[in-house]
This record gives C-alpha cells, sequence and structure tokens, in this order.
C-alpha cells in the first residue's frame, strides 16, 4: 500500500510533528510504503502568517506536477487539505484542532469566520476525517460530518528512565510560547500569588521576548527556551508539577507525556484537556485566571498524597486509551475501509 503524508510539520518537538513523525515510523515499519511532503520539503515561507499559506500554495504545485496516484493520503489539518485534494487516492484527513477557532483566536473574529466557510469546504474533499480529541470531534460532528474519533498517543518506549531536576521544588511548562499556550498566565501566577517553587519554562516562540522580560522579575522563574525533546523529557520527569494553561488545545503531547511520566497536572479547561485529566486524573482550572493556577499548583505540592493519586490514574489513562500500540491500529481500520 502506497500512502503519502501531507503536514506542514514533521520534525522537531511540537505535538503535530511528533504525531506525524511516529505515525510514518509505525507505518515504515509495517511496510507501507510512505512518503511524506512537510515544509522542509517544498520550502515554506517562515514568516507569520505566511507559512501556512505558501504550504498550500507550494505543497499543491509539486503534487500537481508529479501527478503521482496513492492508495491512502493521509493530510494533517486544514492547511494540508488542498495538496491532498489534487492528488488521486482515499483521502483521510485529521484534525488536531478547530482550525476556526485558532485563527479568530490568533487573528480575530473576520478571519475566523473566513476560516470557518474554508474548513467546511476542505472537510468535503475528504473520505475520511480523524480528529485527535473528543472535544475537536464533537465540534465538526455539529457541523454536519462523520468524524472518527482518534486521539493523540505517545510511545511509551521513548520515555526516559532518568529524571532531571534542579530545584527542589520544581514546576515545568513545556512548550510553544505563544498566546494560544497562556504561557504569560503562567508566569503571572508566580510573579502575583507567591507559589514556593522553581518555575522551569522549557520552549520557544513568538512570546519569547516578552517571557524573558516578566521572568526577569523573578529569580525563581526560569527560561530555558528550546530543548531536544530527550532533554526535555527528563527536566519533565523531574518535576513535581506539570502546567499546561492553554486558551487552546487539541490534545496535547506533552500533557500525554507528563501522564505517562508520573508527573502532576494542572491544565485549564479547554479542548482536549478535559478529555484528559477529568475524572481524577489531575486538576482543571478556567483559562486565564493566574490567581486560580497558582492556587491549584501550590495544592499539588503541599498534598503530595492528592499528587500521586491523580499522577497513578493519570498514567493508567494513558496506557489503556492514549499509546500508539492502540492508536496506530485505529488509523490502519481508517486507511483500510472502503471508501465513502
Amino acid at each position: 500500500m502506497k500512502i503519502l503524508i501531507i503536514s506542514p510539520t514533521f520534525s522537531g518537538i511540537g505535538g503535530v510533528a511528533q504525531h506525524v513523525s511516529k505515525l510514518v515510523k509505525k507505518l515504515i515499519e509495517r511496510n507501507f510504503e510512505v512518503e511524506v511532503l512537510a515544509c522542509g520539503k517544498v520550502g515554506c515561507l517562515r514568516k507569520k502568517g505566511l507559512a501556512n499559506l505558501s504550504f498550500i500554495a507550494l505543497s499543491s504545485l509539486m503534487l500537481i506536477s508529479k501527478r503521482k496516484s496513492y492508495d491512502v493520503v493521509h493530510a494533517h489539518n486544514i492547511p494540508s487539505a488542498f495538496a491532498m485534494r489534487v492528488v488521486s487516492g482515499r483521502r483521510v484527513l485529521t484534525l488536531h484542532g478547530v482550525f476556526s477557532d485558532q485563527i479568530s483566536f490568533l487573528y480575530g473574529r473576520g478571519l475566523g469566520h473566513l476560516a470557518r466557510a474554508v474548513e467546511r469546504v476542505a472537510l468535503g474533499w475528504a473520505d475520511a476525517i480523524t480528529a485527535v480529541s473528543r472535544d475537536v470531534t464533537e465540534k465538526y460532528r455539529r457541523m454536519g460530518f462523520s468524524v472518527n474519533h482518534v486521539p493523540n498517543a505517545i510511545d511509551l518506549r521513548d520515555l526516559p528512565r532518568e529524571a532531571v531536576r534542579l530545584y527542589d521544588r520544581q514546576v515545568v511548562y513545556v512548550g510553544r510560547l505563544s498566546k494560544e499556550k497562556g504561557v504569560l498566565d503562567l508566569v503571572k501566577a508566580f510573579l502575583l500569588h507567591d507559589v514556593d517553587a522553581d518555575l522551569l519554562i522549557v520552549g520557544d516562540g513568538p512570546l519569547r521576548p516578552l517571557v524573558d522580560k516578566l521572568s526577569a522579575r523573578s529569580p525563581r522563574i526560569h527560561v530555558l527556551g528550546y530543548r531536544p525533546r530527550s532533554e526535555a523529557l527528563k527536566l519533565l520527569k523531574g518535576s513535581d508539577v506539570f502546567v499546561l494553561p492553554s486558551y487552546h488545545e487539541g490534545l496535547s503531547t506533552a500533557l500525554l507525556e507528563a501522564m505517562a511520566l508520573r508527573v502532576p497536572c494542572v491544565a485549564t479547561r479547554v479542548g482536549g484537556n478535559v478529555e484528559l485529566l477529568e475524572g481524577g486524573a489531575g486538576l482543571l482550572v478556567e483559562p486565564g485566571r493566574p490567581a486560580e493556577l497558582a492556587e491549584r499548583i501550590r495544592e499539588l505540592l503541599s498534598d503530595r498524597r492528592l499528587a500521586e493519586n491523580l499522577a497513578r490514574t493519570a498514567y493508567d489513562r494513558v496506557v489503556s486509551r492514549y499509546n500508539w500500540d492502540v492508536v496506530f491500529q485505529q488509523y490502519l481500520d481508517v486507511y483500510l475501509k472502503s471508501p465513502l
């Protein structure tokens, strides 16, 4: 079976990139013939607001010129759907978040309405649609589309045995430093609300200069910047609490990794965070509330029995539902179904 994977991101520590690269690795291990079309191959523009547009244009033109056919064409997120449309094969579109909601949050409601119209058209090109969280699945089903819930996942074999602890009481954020991730709320929680711990911020992104500026006000906030995934995971494993203060989220790989490493978690009540942590697997707070965030972090630092119970439930949940041994077969089932 010949499979084409289309995704703007394929390498790096981002959640979509990790998901796509692991899927490709699993397919190759099972002797599928796999090609990947990503920004690294077509040469996307890296300027804000132009990366997706350039990927849409360049990936589509490349596939039109090749005139190849595949058994399965698997696109990840709405910008990849345009290239998916110009290739023959069973078309599978995976949604890692609600595209129009993300655009609206980042660029305003006007562009959000335009994005909603674009995604309706793009979803109509797919023979099968999957989404990585129940929240995303239900939102697109309410738009009238048939959507399969195939969750994000991690490979437990990738997790480190070694933990790195830099401070006695260590709280960690691992992720992109961008508006939708809410990292400024976490910094404010430590600056304004007396959390007796050191905060590690692991990651990079457009908000890095502002995060650096605010963090300089406290000797207990440490901006480590980008770290290779292997190093980031060791820092995560060595921490007392992982925090994900997002405003929008599909199904966070970093949150899954924290759960699998048995690190107690605090996250905002948005997107797939609810699916992962509700029912005793972590603590949830409303987005945009630094004081509540600080309170929940202090709760886990002070009540270690609660923290251990939450971490144990979270680990069991990942093993049973969100590991690649389970999820890979779900993708194969989607690939092998007859076209709609």
